[in-house]
């Protein structure tokens, strides 16, 4: 895979070089590695929010209602 996640490089042209590479080995589809796992998320509510320091934080939550997304904005 082309980027060990995390670690140091040189310069941001070997990551393009690594990415190009991989790319040109697997055109069409890359495979999966063997060690690779995931999850399905569904939320049905997802909330943002920014402190500030006059704790007038910024709170906006979306919801899902009948397959669409609510966007409501909360009080701190």
């Amino acid at each position: 895979w082309a980027s060990e996640q995390s670690q140091p490089i040189a310069n941001k042209a070997v990551l393009v070089a690594r990415a190009a590479m991989f790319g040109a080995r697997h055109p069409l589809k890359v495979p999966r590695p063997p060690h690779w796992g995931g999850y399905v998320v569904r939320p049905d509510r997802v909330e943002f929010w920014q402190g500030r320091p006059s704790r007038l934080h910024d709170r906006v939550c979306y919801v899902l209602a009948d397959g669409a997304w609510q966007k409501m904005r909360l009080a701190p």
